[in-house]
């Protein structure tokens, strides 16, 4: 019973952590906002007002932008991803093991019935998408499902449950439509920065103030892509270790789940379907291996050395 806590106090921390990111996200997108809004309102005047009416406005448009975006990708995003993917709703004739393993975890977890699906291709990996509890997908690959036995096979399923579980399918879609709104934000404003400089520069000529304030943008412009997509990264990490630790919770069997990432880190392979907008979702990375020494800002897995030895640690 105390694993038991432990694992529902985890998720707790883990959703209160997310919202917090969250909202950090959407102030980081606020904040450039405003800094564009406070340039195009000096640039107009001879003075530098001390509070930009249009900055806060630019702020809000920004804010609302990211807000309605990540609620337009939670109504939709699933199924753009599953088709992305290629994958294809089965029944259970179809894959009996793989429908009947899916059942279990189901019960096990007291998570509604997914739909099941599964992508054609011979690399092995899996991801689960949904944007609740009640309306989630688990996908798995062809060569999946021909390499594991069936104990990997429900490790692999038990890890995608737990992110339907513990909602990081909601809040990893919300994440990362926000991140790609700043990225985006940012590309545009370094490139107006670019494309106006000599304006600029003959028109600030006395306005110090209007140059301090192209600088900070510059500045913000270039660094809060990189932070917010650190942000990114360091969530969809914390996020993998969870659903690992979870998948042990559902199951009672570690030595499952340590097999199959033992064979996905050998075979994990890109196949048509997945891009760097998708790479977070799947269990292990399908274009990059990750290791120890991987920076942390590319990574969005964990090293599959470190998830295996704490699942070591979980069964000892």
């Amino acid at each position: 019973m105390a694993a038991t806590a432990d694992f529902v106090a985890a998720q707790k921390e883990n959703r209160r952590n997310t919202m917090v990111l969250l909202v950090l996200l959407t102030a980081l997108a606020a904040l450039v906002g405003y800094l564009i809004g406070w340039i195009l309102e000096s640039e107009g005047s001879d003075t530098m007002p001390a509070v930009s009416a249009l900055g806060i406005g630019a702020a809000g448009v920004m804010a609302a932008i990211s807000v309605g975006w990540s609620l337009i990708s939670l109504a939709v995003g699933d199924r753009m991803v599953l088709s992305m993917a290629g994958a294809k709703l089965i029944e259970q004739q179809d894959a009996p093991q793989l429908y009947n393993v899916v059942e279990e975890i189901s019960i096990a977890s007291g998570v509604p019935m997914p739909k099941v699906m599964v992508i054609e291709t011979d690399a092995l990996n899996a991801f689960a998408t949904g944007n609740r509890v009640g309306n989630g997908t688990i996908a798995v690959t062809r060569g999946l499902l021909d390499t594991l036995s069936r104990d990997e096979l429900q490790g692999v399923v038990a890890h995608e449950m737990a992110h339907l579980a513990n909602l990081d399918t909601r809040y990893m879609v919300v994440v990362g439509v926000t991140v790609g709104l700043i990225a985006l934000v940012c590309d545009m404003s370094l490139r107006t920065l670019n494309w106006g400089s000599t304006q600029r520069r003959s028109d600030s000529k006395g306005k110090s103030g209007g140059g301090i304030l192209i600088i900070v943008l510059l500045v913000v412009a270039i660094l809060a892509p990189l932070a917010a997509k650190a942000v990114q990264m360091a969530v969809s990490r914390q996020r993998e270790y969870l659903a690992d630790a979870t998948s042990v919770q559902f199951t009672r069997n570690p030595a499952g789940l340590i097999s199959a990432l033992g064979k996905l880190a050998e075979k994990a392979a890109p196949f048509p379907g997945v891009s760097r907008a998708t790479q977070h979702l799947f269990i292990v990375n399908p274009i990059h291996e990750f290791n120890s020494k991987t920076p942390a800002l590319l990574a969005t897995h964990p090293d599959i050395e470190d998830r295996i030895a704490r699942l070591r640690a979980l069964g000892s």
